[in-house]
């Protein structure tokens, strides 16, 4: 699988799980803390979770105003990881700083930027607009995973295990059964992957959110963006109901499926999920069920991919992994993931 990705962005967070309580994550390795400025601006702060003194989490010590106050010795540091107070003396070692990370608050997503600062650049992140547009409704979680990132994207990038591993909630047949289109932007880092079913039955996921009887058109229209984002365009109408000429889509119910995969460190890595819906959106039953059934669908490759990862682990070396056409995306993910990668092990100076 490929190393990490540093100069990128990723998702660290939901907006919402940002206060004014210290929370910790990990990503490629690195502990944060995170906590949310008290003026009105209310900006996200990521500073690296370890006193420069003695390496306690500055996530279990507390906020004085905008400054943390090391919870062991009480050193204290600003916004910017500057350290404004150390006890027992007046003079602060020059060195008394933490480091502080990037932080672009978008689409209800805290992202966080690893790599060099100077080449961090806001207008990169990449867009998922329905996550906080009032003409969706949408439901979220998270789940850690103990596996490498990368099986998480070859997992979402061929749904043709929906069939087998979510059959009973996302899958039916049609889904394997039908051949994908792949489309590959290796300057954007961009992988397109389609399946459009023209006759396929309706699994219980939609028919019971949107009340469809009998078999549907079901188009899956997939974006990655790597290395954190992907978007899962869904469409779902009657057999027969098309899109118009125009574009517009009166009778069909639309659902934005949404993963941010961030490393957290070696073998780990967070799900990020989300569900948004056009239809309903007045229906607290039907926000509930989405929400309740979605996050079974994601502890199911939850366990899945825990499996997998236990059993690469014992791989004998050299072993040969056998790959076909419903792994084209996956394929593609993967070379971009090792550029990006490549190029974040360079100076700065060096990366194109």
């Amino acid at each position: 699988m490929p190393a990490f990705a540093r100069n990128q962005w990723y998702v660290a967070a939901y907006g919402h799980e940002v206060g004014r309580e210290l929370i910790a994550r990990t990503v490629l390795g690195e502990p944060i803390a995170f906590y949310r400025t008290e003026d009105a601006a209310a900006e996200v702060v990521a500073l690296a979770d370890r006193c420069v003194h003695r390496r306690f989490p500055l996530s279990q010590s507390r906020l004085d105003g905008d400054t943390v106050v090391c919870g062991y010795h009480g050193f204290t540091y600003d916004r910017t990881g500057t350290c404004v107070f150390v006890p027992g003396q007046k003079r602060i070692p020059r060195t008394a700083r933490v480091t502080s990370y990037p932080v672009v608050e978008q689409d209800s997503f805290v992202w966080v930027w690893i790599g060099d600062p100077a080449l961090a650049d806001p207008a990169a992140v990449p867009r998922a607009p329905h996550l906080s547009d009032p003409a969706w409704v949408s439901v979220s979680g998270m789940e850690p995973i103990d596996c490498d990132y990368g099986l998480l994207v070859d997992n979402l990038l061929d749904l043709s295990h929906e069939t087998y591993l979510h059959g009973g909630y996302i899958g039916t047949p049609e889904v394997a059964e039908t051949p994908i289109t792949t489309e590959v932007d290796e300057g954007a880092g961009i992988v397109r992957v389609s399946r459009h079913m023209d006759d396929a039955a309706c699994p219980p996921f939609y028919a019971r959110s949107t009340g469809i009887e009998g078999r549907i058109t079901r188009w899956q229209d997939i974006e990655y963006h790597a290395p954190c984002l992907y978007l899962l365009h869904s469409r779902v109408a009657p057999v027969g109901v098309l899109p118009n000429p125009d574009g517009t889509d009166p009778h069909a119910f639309h659902t934005e499926i949404t993963y941010a995969i961030t490393p957290s460190a070696p073998g780990k890595v967070y799900d990020f999920w989300a569900v948004s819906r056009d239809f309903a959106k007045d229906d607290p039953e039907v926000t509930t069920f989405l929400r309740d059934f979605n996050h079974k669908v994601v502890m199911q490759d939850v366990d899945a991919l825990n499996i997998l990862q236990k059993a690469l682990d014992t791989e004998p070396e050299g072993y040969q992994e056998l790959s076909i056409n419903i792994d084209t995306g996956g394929l593609a993910a993967r070379r971009i993931l090792a550029r990006l990668a490549e190029a974040g092990a360079k100076p700065a100076e060096q990366v194109s």
